[in-house]
């Protein structure tokens, strides 16, 4: 299918690997110019090689200073249409075990973050009739996860601003939506995988087992499950999908909406 979206220019926040890049490379193989956003810059060199007419621009999202300089370092580059937003998600813990620090910091990068750059670029994509907003955040905001407190909060205040968002945009011709994966193989994962181990006392396989049985397809998700969907509501063929979020999650999440 075309998805009649090549030659327009997308930013992927955490672009480099997992969930990013497995959306950064599905809209390079539909004719997109990638810019990848990310922390490590080897990581994001490597990765900008080997998409067609990609770059990497460096910086941190939970960082102010660096946010101001990726948008500046984006916009002499070229205003996206298509932005993907996407940040590590905060560490596992039960509300107990949080400190108010760990509160602030991924506020600042799990919400802050996000919103000020899709602040950003909002006017460009206003004066092109055309914008696709896409936040990847996780099943979390559809059904709570065990130990996840900070998680299981922040994800639904940005899901709750893009939601206002959508409908605000969306005479200028701009879509917001989240994508919401639910327990995939990546390295994102591996930290809650590390927290049920000590917590459950038990070894990475067995956490691996019992995560997979509560799947309906009954294994992990891959990023390779991922990232067509976000090349999709990307395209000129999802023009009348805004304001939703679509879980990937191999049936896990049991909401009945």
């Amino acid at each position: 299918m075309d998805l009649g979206i090549a030659g327009r220019t997308a930013l992927v926040l955490g672009g480099t690997r997992g969930l990013g890049f497995a959306c950064a490379r599905a809209l390079a193989e539909a004719g997109v110019r990638v810019i990848l956003n990310g922390r490590d810059a080897q990581q994001g060199e490597t990765a900008a090689h080997s998409l067609p007419d990609a770059c990497f621009i460096a910086g941190d999202i939970g960082d102010e200073a660096q946010r101001a300089a990726l948008i500046g370092a984006v916009s002499r580059i070229g205003e996206p249409s298509i932005l993907v937003t996407n940040a590590g998600g905060p560490p596992a813990a039960p509300f107990e075990e949080t400190a108010l620090a760990a509160w602030r910091s991924s506020h600042e990068t799990n919400v802050l973050g996000p919103l000020e750059v899709v602040r950003a670029f909002l006017p460009a994509m206003r004066a092109q009739r055309f914008g696709r907003i896409l936040n990847i955040t996780s099943f979390v905001v559809k059904e709570l996860y065990p130990n996840m407190a900070l998680s299981n909060s922040l994800r639904v205040g940005l899901t709750g601003a893009m939601g206002s968002l959508a409908r605000e945009v969306a005479p200028h011709g701009i879509t917001v939506n989240g994508l919401l994966p639910g327990l995939m193989d990546t390295g994102a994962l591996q930290r809650v995988i590390a927290d049920r181990m000590r917590r459950l006392a038990l070894d990475e396989e067995a956490v691996r087992e019992e995560m997979a049985r509560s799947i309906p397809m009954q294994r992990l998700g891959t990023a390779e499950d991922f990232g067509a969907l976000c090349a999709f509501l990307a395209s000129v063929h999802a023009s009348y999908i805004t304001g939703q979020n679509i879980c990937v999650d191999g049936g896990l999440t049991r909401n009945v909406i």
